[in-house]
């Protein structure tokens, strides 16, 4: 199974897409005026504890309040440490207005929602995660090989002891890790040991709120948490990018040096791979299926919901291998499909319900498979009474849609509009309003061009009626700058 990653920078924004066996499997976009925050370290000032939610509000200089509940703060002990207590402490006597404090941001601003923080820091490196406030060790556990796991334990316990780091800090061995050495845990430690060294001077020289850590650009991060041995060519579009890149795999990962290449073709990298169509297949609400049938995906604030249909597949045998059939393509393209638009929170789908049990344990294990792939962290129901699986895929920036797209000024986001039939009864109801409260004068209704159009042929005769019953002529303008729900009924 081959990989390829592309990275399509301009003077706007940053896009890396994840491409296997030639289709786009992951999109990130960071626009340049709009930066995420997400791992980003603040000095932050408490400005509100509300012991009522267990969280308080915290100002780290954004225009919005950010948000950090009791159980995302640690208590540290004299030593810096943090101190693991079965009792979760309330948050009132965690925090305190005009406290200040560091923190880290776990998850942008998503809607009308703040950035949510923590004080469990973090600091990653390509094989290791630092945690300053925190003498644990672990590991991935998409790591699963037993023996593997034994031996990079044991590796990276001998890197602390050598490099006379042990016990000042914890570390979780990465994914990326697998198959690593002790040379290449000895680089990240020291790396990390000087970026908290960094980080520290910056905290201690400053008591306001302040931003004293930036996670790298969106290029860098993603080499860094993409790569693995899969990878077989990293293409980059940008001289400039291309030459920091370069330097970050010769002095982090070097394996990987020859595989970068400078895209200099005439065709745009993305319409190379066809990937600005994906992106646009990825707003809509319908994905059209191999088979015949389709997914309807869609997305709000609390939830995000999927229907399977067969749509035109009949099957060549019986009704019940037409629904697995279905449903299987459509467990391995829904797990696509949340990687690439990023979805997050809770997801509700709606699988053909089918009523063989060794059926539905096939689906589940097609689901859980194709969720291997996933860099989020997911969980997943069984099979309901009802025909469903919930889930849940964990959030930390906007999906692709929220990032893309905006609400509609026609239809203020619901999604639909009101039809010309439905708006022309409303002028109708309208006319009736109008001349019961003004008696002179004939009216001039003024509407887009479908709504005239639709009342002058398919309503025409109620009109008449209607011109009958209340003795005024009616008259007619089309505003071009109307939509289609935006009409004006006034005296002439």
């Amino acid at each position: 199974m081959s990989e390829e990653i592309l990275i399509n920078v301009t003077l706007m924004e940053t896009r890396v897409a994840l491409i296997e066996n030639g289709m786009l499997q992951e999109i990130f976009i960071e626009r340049h005026n709009a930066r995420g925050l997400v791992g980003d370290l603040f000095i932050g000032k408490v400005v509100r504890v509300m012991p009522g939610m267990e969280a308080a509000f915290v100002d780290i200089g954004l225009d919005k309040a950010a948000f950090i509940h009791s159980s995302d703060v640690a208590v540290i002990d004299a030593e810096g440490f943090e101190v693991r207590s079965e009792e979760q402490k309330s948050v009132d006597k965690l925090l305190r207005d005009g406290q200040f404090l560091l923190v880290q941001v776990a998850k942008d601003a998503i809607g009308t929602k703040g950035a949510r923080l923590t004080t469990r820091i973090t600091l990653p490196s390509r094989n290791l995660v630092f945690m300053p406030r925190s003498k644990h060790l672990g590991i991935s556990q998409r790591i699963e090989n037993e023996e593997e796991r034994d031996r990079l334990l044991l590796l990276l316990k001998e890197s602390l002891t050598e490099e006379n780091f042990y016990d000042r800090g914890g570390f979780i061995i990465r994914t990326a890790a697998e198959g690593g050495n002790k040379t290449e845990f000895k680089e990240d430690i020291r790396f990390l040991e000087m970026l908290w060294d960094i980080v520290n001077k910056r905290i201690i020289e400053n008591n306001d709120i302040k931003n004293v850590y930036r996670e790298a650009p969106l290029y860098i991060r993603a080499l860094r948490d993409l790569i693995t041995p899969r990878i077989e060519k990293i293409r980059i579009d940008n001289q400039e990018s291309y030459a920091e890149t370069k330097q970050f795999l010769e002095d982090f990962i070097p394996e990987f040096e020859t595989n970068i290449e400078l895209y200099k073709g005439c065709r745009p990298l993305f319409d190379l791979y066809g990937i600005e169509d994906e992106i646009n297949k990825a707003l809509t609400r319908q994905v059209k299926l191999k088979s015949g049938g389709d997914l309807v995906i869609e997305q709000t604030e609390a939830m995000t919901t999927i229907d399977v249909n067969t749509g035109g597949y009949l099957g060549r045998r019986n009704h019940s291998e037409t629904v697995l059939k279905t449903n299987l393509e459509a467990a391995t393209t829904i797990a696509r499909q949340l990687r690439l638009r990023n979805l997050g929170g809770i997801i509700i789908i709606d699988f053909i319900d089918m009523l063989g049990e060794d059926n539905q344990r096939q689906l589940q294990r097609t689901f859980a498979k194709a969720l291997e792939k996933d860099s989020a962290r997911t969980t997943i129901t069984e099979i309901s009474q009802l025909g469903l699986i919930e889930m849940t895929r964990k959030r930390t920036r906007e999906s692709l849609g929220q990032i893309l797209s905006g609400h509609c000024p026609i239809c203020e986001g619901r999604g639909v509009m009101k039809s010309p039939e439905t708006v022309c009864y409303e002028i109708f109801r309208e006319v009736l309003r109008v001349v019961r409260n003004y008696e002179n004068g004939d009216l001039l209704v003024t509407a887009s061009q479908m709504v005239i159009d639709r009342l002058l042929d398919e309503e025409s005769g109620i009109l008449a009626e209607l011109e009958d019953l209340t003795g005024k002529t009616v008259k007619f303008e089309v505003e071009p700058m109307y939509t289609q729900e935006q009409f004006d009924v006034v005296l002439v």
